[in-house]
């Protein structure tokens, strides 16, 4: 790729576009999972037996089980949210940014 259509993409408000939006959106994402996954550890770090309280009485199982398991099923819808708009936004300028720089050859 040339120079100069390198600093045609880069100049084009599509990319830019692309660029905010998407940075944007795996900050807020990045932020999201974070909060999570620190949640946790405080958790385990200042209430080490809340995870550890049986479901109930009679149960093996613990409450730190379906809250593992919930931030796991957490991390994968976001991982699909960010998918899907990628697979639908994302791409759509991403390929009007493609067609431009096809033209401008």
């Amino acid at each position: 790729m040339r120079k100069e259509q390198v600093e045609s993409i880069k100049n084009d408000p599509n990319f830019q576009e692309l660029v905010s939006k998407r940075s944007r959106f795996a900050w807020t994402l990045t932020a999201a999972i974070l909060i999570v996954y620190f949640s946790f550890i405080l958790l385990l770090a200042y209430s080490p037996g809340t995870l550890g309280t049986p479901l109930s009485e009679d149960a093996v199982t613990t409450v730190g089980i379906p809250v593992g398991v919930a931030i796991i099923v957490f991390a994968f819808a976001l991982t699909g949210i960010y998918v899907r708009r990628a697979n639908s936004e994302f791409d759509a300028l991403t390929q009007k940014i493609k067609d431009k720089a096809k033209e401008n050859e």
